[in-house]
């Protein structure tokens, strides 16, 4: 609110309040970056020195009007405010020193044995685990020390380190050997892990829809190739290209599922549960070039080269017996697939359209259209044996490769969505906005995204604006107010202050991290389908 101004060689202050201008004249204190203070009224005016200079401003002219203003005003203390600034500190390569280190990046990097570890400083900190509260870790300073000690200097334990990577590097080079040679191991002695739960997948869900229909489609298309060697039909050419086509689909399809049941490791820390729609996206290209094409092929062939048809009863038969056969696989596919639904929430079609079981749906879209397919092949046969035209045949045989073209494109763009990482329904979607939103130790959240990563497993990632009152209110409950309260009172001295805000910056961070682990550890008991939960602090 001051304002200075200089008029007719004079320094002249002006008060924001309704005091008269006055002329400050005599004693100007002048405090040096020393902490020294000079009192300007009883130097010597003759000196060049800036005070000294300042000095002869302020007494140059006097205003005899303004004598009894001056008086007064000088009477009153001149307060000066100085602002204590804590220096900024370069951190360098020894303050992360004080870092901290698991003991398995110990053991790695320095290359020591557990047993060293165990004369170390233990620290339990908040782990970043699911499983488990609290690890241990070590200061890093103390790792350093530790392995200069085990090794006796740097220069021995860099050639440690260099010698554990070239054999790191040649085991990774003979890697498939020395899994060869496991494996040969395993055999011999016997493995004793407990085996893999994949082959118990084969005798309920979607496994047992595969390995039924395997075992169905395989007995069709034998009968079928033989009754097309018999008759020489083209529709029936089509429907054993069709039945084989769906059994190798189906084979490929239940790969798909026992590789989608791996744990996950290093390369795949996310697992392999999209290898059941890489298998059905194949089984779908499988089924446009060998069931569309072949029986695309052989209807033209027929139409450009007609040739008379032998007798159609064991045809027939063979094409009743399919249509049974199939439809039972069928209805096995649409119970499954309304089961499935019904435990998601969803409809029927939902359920089939967004792909939530891609070997399911593949068995239920190629037994849908292998029922159809023996209609319209049955169809056409009986207009040939009416008619004698071998042209309705053939038209036959490019209705079936018609409808199996139509199912191949379906399954290529439903499994291509799923493999591209679609987001999930806005509804599951607004529910978990709103489970973030209504924590009161979250104020805002942005950039919300939520992808479905395949067979119910969502991976969520969002961007939280914390409330830092509701986190460091948090923090306070859990301490004693009265001794935090006589550690404040302590204070005394800048390090002092230092040392007390560094100790409790720190826990109120940890607390902060604790409140992130409970918003995902929320986020996934309520929404099972959450498996991966991403929160990146703003």
């Amino acid at each position: 609110g001051w304002q200075a101004s200089m008029k007719s060689g004079s320094l002249s202050y002006i008060l924001s309040c309704n005091r008269l201008p006055v002329q400050l004249m005599s004693q100007v204190r002048v405090y040096t970056s020393n902490g020294q203070k000079k009192d300007l009224g009883s130097e010597d005016t003759n000196g060049s020195t800036p005070e000294e200079t300042l000095h002869k401003v302020g007494t140059g002219r006097q205003d005899t009007t303004n004598a009894g203003q001056k008086q007064s005003f000088l009477k009153e203390p001149i307060q000066v405010k100085v602002k204590a600034v804590l220096k900024k500190r370069e951190y360098g390569p020894k303050y992360t020193q004080n870092n901290f280190i698991t003991g398995v990046r110990a053991i790695n990097e320095f290359c020591l044995k557990s047993s060293d570890l165990d004369q170390l400083r233990k620290i339990k900190r908040r782990s970043p685990h699911d499983d488990t509260e609290t690890f241990t870790v070590y200061l890093r300073s103390d790792v350093e020390a530790k392995s200069l000690e085990v090794w006796g200097s740097p220069e021995a334990l860099s050639r440690e380190r260099k010698r554990r990577k070239e054999a790191e590097i040649k085991y990774r080079e003979n890697l498939f050997r020395n899994q060869r040679l496991l494996r040969e191991y395993k055999e011999f002695f016997g493995n004793t892990k407990p085996r893999s739960s994949a082959a118990a997948m084969f005798f309920k869900g979607p496994g047992k829809v595969v390995m039924v229909a395997i075992c169905i489609n395989g007995l069709n298309f034998f009968f079928k190739l033989l009754a097309w060697v018999y008759t020489g039909s083209a529709s029936m050419f089509s429907e054993a290209i069709h039945s084989l086509a769906d059994t190798c689909n189906q084979a490929l399809l239940a790969l798909g599922i026992s590789q989608s049941a791996r744990t996950p490791d290093p390369s795949h820390p996310y697992g392999f549960t999209n290898m059941r729609y890489i298998a059905s996206l194949i089984s779908g290209v499988g089924i446009f070039m060998m069931g569309a094409g072949l029986s695309w092929y052989h209807g033209i062939i027929g139409l450009l080269h007609p040739h008379p048809i032998e007798s159609l009863l064991w045809a027939y038969c063979i094409l009743a017996g399919s249509l049974v056969s199939e439809g039972a696989t069928l209805l096995v596919a649409i119970n499954e697939i309304r089961r499935s639904a019904r435990a998601k929430g969803l409809s029927f079609y939902q359920y089939v359209v967004q792909s939530r079981d891609p070997s399911t749906n593949v068995v239920l879209l190629e037994d849908a259209a292998a029922v159809l397919s023996v209609a319209v092949a049955a169809t056409c046969m009986g207009l040939t044996s009416l008619t004698g035209n071998p042209y309705y045949d053939s038209v036959g045989s490019l209705g079936v490769g018609t409808l199996l073209g139509t199912v191949s494109a379906f399954l290529i763009y439903t499994n291509t969505e799923a493999l591209l990482g679609r987001s999930i329904q806005p509804e599951q979607l607004q529910r978990l906005t709103e489970l973030l939103e209504s924590d009161p130790v979250v104020r805002a959240i942005h950039d919300v995204k939520a992808t479905d990563m395949g067979m119910s497993k969502v991976r969520f990632k969002a961007e939280v604006d914390f409330d830092g009152r509701v986190v460091t209110r948090s923090y306070l409950e859990k301490q004693d107010i009265e001794q935090l309260l006589q550690e404040i009172q302590q204070v005394k001295t800048l390090e002092e202050l230092e040392a007390f805000m560094l100790k409790h910056g720190e826990n109120i961070i940890d607390t902060l991290g604790a409140e992130v682990d409970r918003l995902e550890k929320d986020l996934k008991q309520r929404n099972p389908d959450v498996r991966h939960v991403d929160l990146e602090i703003l």
